[in-house]
């Protein structure tokens, strides 16, 4: 009988890895199915997601396929997982394509078993094109960008009618209490404090004086940008790889939204141009002219022809952009620091993402890119 192969899971580079969370087995999906009236009997488990911060697979059922996905407790509770679930719900009554989550006899949309928190999700529309994909895979071509930029701005349509607050403290989520701060520093060593792992990591950097001087290089004017901008609930994590897509190069259904927060609608464009306008994976390979400000600009049209960008708007993108992955980034460090005590993968976060990310939007490609997008965004 042939071996199957071994699980593999994208990893902080390119190279795939062992996974933190074993692969959910046929026997455990099956249990937590039961909780779930109206999906049928498992046929099979056909996929396993090579995410690295939770394990997923497809389930084959009687009644259809569903997505499985299985959280540690100390990562997404039920209560946490159904912040997110109310803000699908959401979406979906505002005519935006989202998965269906499916609930429990008595209405819960996520179960708790020993240390483990499971949600499920009916497959949803569209063609998932970049499911393999690594973390920072731009889009394949200025159509997909487009249409993302389409679908985020649909998208934010939808969510300016949700009204909950911000998440609670949970690691891997994109908050927003350090950006729009008026005293940046402050608000990160409360950030920090609040999270005891987080803090013991940080304790032997000068991690106040490198935000420090991220700050004041990158960081001028941004909290009066800021301040205008309304509260949004917004995704958070807008690449390929979250986006089904339909047979016309359009996106047909956004998912994942484990990193959503309230936030605001700039907050989320300048993560979305962050995570696919520039081809980190090629950072330090023998090249630094790794961005794509036409990749930036095609997003940006796209989202325009939604909800138009004023001067402001686009003038907070460009500010955000080198320092908006700054809150994840620590949110990923607390992670790796708390949760699955990996410090070497938490050293790598704050130096090479964190800073790293940052200290590349000083260079001569970072700044180019930083200008194209003000020049071009509008007409």
């Amino acid at each position: 009988m042939a071996t199957q192969p071994a699980h593999l899971v994208h990893g902080m580079g390119t190279a795939m890895e062992a996974p933190t969370w074993p692969a959910i087995t046929a026997d455990e999906a099956e249990a937590v199915l039961v909780l779930f009236p109206g999906v049928g009997r498992m046929t099979g488990l056909h996929w396993h997601s090579p995410r690295p911060f939770s394990a997923a697979t497809l389930v084959h059922t009687t009644n259809g396929v569903f997505l499985l996905k299985r959280h540690h407790h100390r990562v997404r509770t039920v209560d946490g997982l159904a912040e997110e679930h109310a803000f699908i719900a959401h979406l979906a009554g505002g005519g935006v394509s989202v998965p269906e989550v499916m609930a429990t006899a008595d209405g819960a949309t996520a179960v708790a078993s020993g240390a483990w928190s499971y949600e499920l999700h009916r497959a949803a529309p569209g063609v998932d094109l970049y499911r393999d994909s690594l973390s920072w895979t731009p889009f394949a071509s200025r159509a997909h960008a487009q249409a993302a930029g389409v679908a985020l701005a649909t998208l934010h349509e939808a969510a300016r009618s949700f009204t909950a607050t911000a998440r609670r403290l949970q690691p891997l989520v994109a908050s927003f209490t350090i950006l729009p701060a008026a005293d940046p520093i402050a608000a990160a060593e409360a950030y920090i404090a609040a999270r005891p792992a987080l803090a013991a990591f940080l304790n032997v950097k000068p991690w106040r004086r490198e935000l420090g001087q991220l700050f004041e290089s990158l960081g001028q004017g941004l909290a009066p940008l800021l301040a205008d901008q309304m509260p949004l609930w917004t995704h958070n994590d807008w690449h390929p790889s979250n986006l089904l897509w339909a047979s016309d190069g359009g996106v047909e259904t956004v998912f994942d939204f484990g990193l959503a927060d309230r936030t605001c609608a700039v907050h989320d464009i300048a993560i979305a141009i962050e995570r696919t306008a520039v081809r980190w994976l090629e950072l330090g390979q023998g090249t630094d002219d790794i961005g794509d400000p036409a990749a930036a600009l095609a997003l940006l049209a796209g989202y325009a022809t939604i909800a138009p960008l004023g001067r402001t708007d686009v003038a907070a993108i460009v500010r955000l952009l080198p320092l908006v992955h700054l809150e994840f980034a620590l949110s990923e460090i607390e992670y790796f620091a708390a949760v699955v005590e990996d410090p070497a993968s938490a050293a790598l976060a704050w130096d090479e993402y964190l800073i790293g990310h940052a200290a590349w939007f000083q260079s001569a490609p970072g700044r180019d890119l930083l200008r194209a997008i003000e020049a071009g965004a509008l007409p």
